[in-house]
Formats: structure tokens, C-alpha cells, sequence
């Protein structure tokens, strides 16, 4: 199958600084710095390329539930994607699990590259490092995740299951089927997030916010590279279905709303941060993506 896309999670919420309080900007550089020296202090500095901004939506989850603690924050050197300041950032298990699941998750980009032998990875001596990184990545996350008693397993599964879902969907193939094992993947990751933070209560709740998470991360990502899919001749979930934007944008709409009622029925100790990256900035992420406002 040519350009085969592989499972699809975390690059969807790109919040604009200026829309956050100062506040909540403070807060979510804490937890993207967080993830970022949690993947340096447990998997080296090479790791830290895989930090993306919706992996710290785990550590925003974990945070969000937990009781505060003097602990929640160290102070961290200066940086220069912070003007060579220093700054408060995120520490513990939150950004540990963010930063276990985002190798995971980057280890399958990697092998699906390397399979589309795309660029400098059609060269065998390229492609062979890569693979190697990718293994690295996969061991370094499952031990990571072992730690804090988060079983990887279920994201390496969901990768390779999207592989078959893709290799059989054709025209009339349920959107949602393809979109599964994706929503399975970021529903595992969530729901754990309650355990860490002591708030098991929870885990049902964000569960279901995780899976219509996933889901839009795979619906938007299908919408933003459509075009541009068609014109590489790469795989496309709409195109391969058949499905028409409008339909597309209705089952965004209808994830917006879940992810919203899930989030009621969740318990946290402060949730602002949280309700403004998966319910209004999500809604704007959908929005851009569609070209609407």
C-alpha cells in the first residue's frame, strides 16, 4: 500500500500564547519543559526530539487530578527555546508517562518512514539507524511505563493492528474503524492518568475523553494532509473510505461534544488548564483544520 499513514496521535492542539492567561501560559510551558527533561533525565538528550505539544496533555491530565504538592515544580536552567531563562516546570510521574508514551508513539513514526522508505530513508545504511533508534525508543518507553505500572504494550498493538484496519478499508469502510486503534492508544494513556494521581474514580471519564481525543487527532490529521495525499499518491482515510468532508466534520462535532460531557464527569483538583486545551482549544483545532471559524 503506498504511504501507508500509520496511527495518528498528538500535534492537534497548538495553542496561540497570547489566548492563555498569563497564568495558564506559565502552566503549560511548565509541562512542555517538563516533558521535555523528563525524556533527557530517563532516555537521554537525543530523546528529547520526540517532545511534542499534545504529549503534555498527560501531564496536564495527571496535574489536573492530583492533590498539590510543594514537589509539583522544580526550577530548570536556562534554555534557549525560553531566551536562556530559567523557569518552574513540571516534574514527576505525569511528564514521565507523557514522556514514555511519546516515545512509543514516535518509535511507530519512524518505522512507518522507514517503510515508505521516504527521503534519505531509502538509503539502507539511513534506514538501518533509524530502525535501531525506533527499537531504542520502544524499549526505552516500555521501561519507563513499567515503572509507573502503564503497560505499553497496548500502544505497540494498536500501531500494528492499524496497519491491517488500512490494508483492508476501501470505499464504504466505517470512518470509525480506521480511527480505532488510535482512539484505543490515547484512551489507555488518559485513563491511566487517573491511577497516577490517585484518582481511580476517574479513569472511565478519561478514558472516553482520551478515545474522542484520538479520534479527532486521526479525523484532523486525514482533513489537514487530504490534498496533499492525493497529490503524493499516499494513503488518505477519507479518500480510501470515501468519505466527504461534511461527514468528516460531523464526527468531529460529535467528539467535541463527548469529550466535553467526559470531562464533567471527572473529578480534579484544578482543571482549568486541562478545560482549555481539550475543550476550547480543541475547538479551534477543528476549526482551522476545516478552514472554518
Amino acid at each position: 500500500m503506498n504511504g501507508y499513514r500509520g496511527i495518528v496521535v498528538f500535534g492537534i492542539v497548538r495553542p496561540c500564547t497570547h489566548r492563555l492567561s498569563e497564568g495558564l501560559k506559565t502552566e503549560w510551558m511548565a509541562h512542555l519543559c517538563g516533558l521535555c527533561l523528563a525524556l533527557r533525565a530517563d532516555h537521554g538528550q537525543f530523546a528529547r526530539v520526540v517532545t511534542n505539544y499534545d504529549g503534555l496533555i498527560v501531564s496536564v491530565l495527571t496535574e489536573a487530578q492530583a492533590e498539590r504538592s510543594d514537589g509539583r515544580r522544580r526550577t530548570a536552567g536556562p534554555c534557549p527555546l525560553r531566551s536562556m531563562r530559567t523557569a518552574p516546570v513540571a516534574r514527576g510521574e505525569g511528564a514521565r508517562l507523557a514522556a514514555a508514551v511519546s516515545l512509543v508513539l514516535a518509535s511507530a513514526k519512524v518505522r512507518d518512514h522507514v517503510a515508505d522508505r521516504d527521503g534519505l530513508l531509502k538509503r539502507r545504511p539511513v534506514a538501518a539507524a533509524a530502525r535501531r533508534v525506533a527499537a531504542g525508543w520502544d524499549r526505552a518507553g516500555a521501561r519507563t511505563g513499567a515503572e509507573l505500572g502503564f503497560d505499553t504494550a497496548v500502544l505497540v498493538d494498536a500501531v500494528d493492528r492499524q496497519t491491517g484496519i488500512e490494508s483492508l478499508a476501501g470505499p464504504g469502510t466505517p470512518l470509525l474503524t480506521v480511527t480505532e486503534p488510535t482512539e484505543t492508544a490515547t484512551a489507555a494513556a488518559f485513563a491511566h492518568t487517573a491511577v497516577l494521581a490517585g484518582k481511580p474514580q476517574n479513569a472511565a471519564a478519561l478514558a472516553e475523553t482520551g478515545r474522542l481525543f484520538g479520534r479527532l487527532a486521526h479525523l484532523l490529521d486525514a482533513v489537514e494532509d487530504r490534498e496533499a495525499d492525493a497529490a503524493s499518491g499516499a494513503w488518505n482515510p477519507l479518500t480510501a473510505t470515501g468519505t466527504p468532508l461534511t461527514e468528516a466534520r460531523r464526527l468531529c462535532d460529535d467528539a467535541l461534544h463527548g469529550v466535553r460531557l467526559a470531562m464533567r464527569d471527572a473529578e480534579f483538583t484544578d482543571a482549568a488548564l486541562a478545560h482549555v486545551l481539550l475543550v476550547h482549544e480543541l475547538r479551534r483545532s477543528v476549526d482551522r483544520a476545516f478552514g472554518s471559524t
